[in-house]
């Protein structure tokens, strides 16, 4: 068993605070900066598009899972990140300015819309987010100009220095750098006087606004953060893809997200990496349980829509803190085990937030 005894003040706020866990993260840092080397091209290009999912659904997060605030739009700044970025590489800025340009412009539109979006909450809060996706969708099919419109608009290499960036290799090297820096930014910001006021107005802005908290103001910036942080995703996701066009971003990439972060487990940024490495692979599963299937039922449209569903729909009813309450759960089993008990590891009841004082 492990018992926590801080001799000092500071270690009740260390990002990681016993030895295992650094040697634990230690040993993934080495597997996946080792991962090239033994690793396919195919299979190097799809770990940097979980990286780049990681790091859209570690900016949801800080929306939803730490403010409390739903959207189904974020799809659209993962798009003006993408665009931005393209269309300032083929303006000639340097890729190193490109890229944290990129998500200052996501940052800026979600500015935009949140001072706005904080007069309304919940389900009309999702509506507003939806209606922009919608807008964002149609302003990049018709501004041919500068997006290249349905046409589509080519993404430039990205080269550091006169390097290429290019090839599947760096390329990865540059996502898990981008991703591995989004934690430790977040996660040292979350623990932070903005991360408990993030925190204070998801569980109740009544009482956070008694403690003296901005909630609008800490409302907005969550929302430019967040916003942010999905753009640099998209920057990173236009030269995944090498080409842009609007069907890359529509609404079901906002459904993923929202996916990701609920099925990770709310309020954790491991959830949140958990949530996109569960949905970034979960269609590759259907196309292989497709095999066992009557070819009738093969060949049915929507069958990985259908198979999210079912999966968000079993988290929801048998373990509403995600992929991350699972295993908190596993490892304070293992921790306590022989001298746990039954209780400790039963499900909990999860209350609306109207509920809470019935």
């Amino acid at each position: 068993m492990r018992f926590d005894y801080h001799t000092r003040y500071a270690q009740g706020f260390a990002l990681l605070r016993h030895t295992r866990d650094r040697v634990g993260y230690g040993l993934l840092l080495a597997v996946l900066l080792a991962a090239p080397l033994v690793l396919s091209n195919y299979l190097l290009g799809e770990l940097a598009y979980i990286l780049i999912l990681c790091i859209a659904a570690m900016g949801l997060m800080v929306l939803t899972g730490f403010t409390g605030q739903v959207s189904l739009g974020h799809a659209a700044f993962v798009a003006i990140g993408a665009y931005g970025h393209a269309w300032m590489l083929a303006q000639g800025v340097p890729f190193l300015l490109a890229l944290p340009l990129a998500g200052v412009l996501a940052g800026l539109a979600g500015l935009v819309v949140g001072i706005p979006a904080i007069r309304v909450h919940g389900l009309y809060l999702a509506m507003v987010t939806l209606a922009f996706s919608i807008v964002v969708e149609q302003v990049i099919g018709l501004w041919r100009g500068v997006t290249g419109g349905f046409m589509g608009l080519p993404v430039e290499t990205a080269r550091v220095w006169g390097a290429s960036l290019g090839s599947p290799t760096p390329f990865y090297y540059l996502c898990l750098a981008v991703a591995v820096l989004v934690l430790l930014a977040l996660a040292n910001l979350l623990r932070s006087g903005i991360g408990r006021a993030f925190a204070g107005v998801r569980d109740s802005e009544a009482a956070a606004y008694a403690l003296g908290i901005g909630v609008a103001r800490v409302k907005v910036g969550a929302f430019a953060l967040s916003a942010g942080v999905t753009g640099l995703a998209g920057a990173l996701m236009a030269h995944h893809l090498g080409y842009l066009t609007p069907d890359a971003f529509t609404l079901l990439l906002s459904l993923d997200l929202v996916l990701m972060v609920v099925i990770g487990g709310l309020g954790s940024l491991r959830g949140a990496i958990l949530g996109a490495i569960l949905i970034s692979l979960l269609p590759k599963l259907v196309t292989f349980l497709k095999g066992f299937l009557p070819e009738a039922a093969s060949r049915q449209f929507g069958l990985e829509i259908f198979v999210a569903g079912l999966v968000l729909a079993l988290f929801v009813l048998f373990e509403p803190r995600g992929l991350n309450g699972r295993w908190l759960k596993l490892r304070a089993l293992i921790e306590t085990f022989p001298l746990y008990r039954r209780d400790t590891f039963r499900r909990q009841k999860s209350y609306m937030k109207t509920e809470r004082n019935r």
